[in-house]
């Protein structure tokens, strides 16, 4: 279910603003209207909807919009044309008080700039948010600290920020934005001022709270990288325009246009792509099925093994048309003979860490969840083709 939708959403900076967005309807470049009419195209029709429970990233290069686009969710920016609506409310609408109680109650956000009073200890920086809106001092401490506790702050409430790492530091930020827990955060540049590894690490600790908290993310970044591992969707903006959006797969797959191609052709796939992406549904028969059964299956799928499932389609082994043969010979069942030592994954295994198993195997690779239960296989040309760029077929690669 949508908590945001954005439509025809429009920013022009510069005198008399408005004149723009006819000349947009047109079909006038940013470039066009920069020379000729001296206005600056911030956003440019942007119409996307936001799901609850959803991180939605925006990404573009520096200038193409994206910090922008946040700020008019919450009309720190006011918009030139276009709605927003917040579970049906129309945001650019809302008179002064309406829009104070939605960026108190409903509506976070976290800095690149950390923005840390550096006189106040962790808890009242945590706290600051909750105090503006008058909130009663022994209620937001018991807020502030449940916040720091999720961040994973407990014990450091009364140190002060010079004492704490740049990674900490955004933690604070991060605390006091879910303090007075809004419906949506915004989190600007929120990991770009940190070292590396300490980015990492709070991309990380962002998906493990997510895991938790399960917010809805609003998260604005110009790292690939970044964008790929933590969104649930990606909005690619360029020059005020959003050009694509999809899941982190869909835009390195099926990438919308040249500019898409040549922003993530330096992605490695192995590193993105997981067994979920490639499987393909196994031919299968019940284990009380009898091997002459199976051999009759196998020579009408054309196929040298079946994966054997029982009727709660938990992974029992594989049987091949060898294995098919003898049982057939020295009337044995199918479960006498089978082969149960085969490799397993789980869906969410990276290709990468595919590599090495497979290249060890003459079998496909089982994908099976939690419960054991059959998802589908992995097979050797999927895996290479998938690394090619090549879409996955509806239905998963065949053999």
């Amino acid at each position: 279910m949508a908590i945001i939708e954005v439509k025809q959403l429009t920013k022009v900076f510069g005198n008399d603003a408005g004149r723009a967005l006819p000349l947009l309807e047109q079909g006038w470049s940013k470039e066009k209207i920069a020379r000729e009419a001296k206005l600056t195209v911030g956003v440019n029709k942007a119409e996307f909807s936001i799901d609850e429970g959803e991180i939605f990233v925006i990404m573009g290069l520096s200038g193409s919009g994206k910090s922008t686009l946040v700020r008019l969710l919450n009309r720190l920016i006011e918009p030139t044309g276009g709605q927003v609506f917040f579970k049906g409310k129309d945001v650019v609408k809302m008179n002064s008080e309406e829009l104070r109680t939605f960026r108190r109650k409903n509506i976070g956000m976290v800095f690149q700039k950390f923005g840390l009073f550096p006189h106040r200890s962790v808890l009242a920086n945590a706290e600051y948010g909750l105090e503006v809106q008058g909130v009663d001092k022994r209620e937001r401490t018991r807020l502030a600290m449940e916040a720091l506790e999720l961040v994973g702050l407990k014990g450091w409430e009364n140190h002060r920020p010079d004492q704490l790492s740049g990674g900490m530091q955004q933690r604070v930020g991060l605390a006091r934005g879910l303090a007075n827990d809004p419906d949506i955060l915004l989190m600007d540049e929120a990991f770009s001022a940190l070292d590396p590894l300490i980015r990492k690490d709070m991309q990380q600790e962002l998906l493990e709270l997510q895991a938790r908290v399960k917010k809805t993310i609003v998260f604005i970044t110009h790292d690939l990288d970044e964008a790929l591992r933590i969104g649930d969707r990606i909005a690619l903006m360029k020059d005020g325009v959003i050009v694509q959006i999809g899941t982190p797969e869909e835009i390195l797959i099926q990438p919308a246009n040249k500019y898409v191609e040549r922003f993530v052709e330096d992605v490695d796939l192995s590193k993105v792509l997981t067994a979920s992406h490639i499987m393909r549904q196994p031919e299968m028969i019940r284990p009380e099925r009898g091997p002459r059964v199976a051999l009759q299956l196998m020579r009408d799928s054309g196929v040298s093994s079946l994966y054997v499932a029982n009727n709660e389609m938990k992974l029992q082994g594989v049987l091949t048309a060898d294995d098919a043969s003898r049982a057939l010979k020295e009337n044995k069942s199918i479960l006498e003979v089978l082969q149960r030592e085969i490799p397993r994954v789980s869906p969410d295994t990276l290709l990468n860490d595919l590599f090495e198993l497979m290249s060890e195997t003459h079998l496909p690779v089982a994908v099976v969840d939690e419960a054991d239960k059959l998802k589908g296989i992995v097979i050797k040309g999927a895996v290479l083709s998938a690394l090619a760029g090549n879409a996955v077929p509806e239905g998963g690669y065949g053999s």
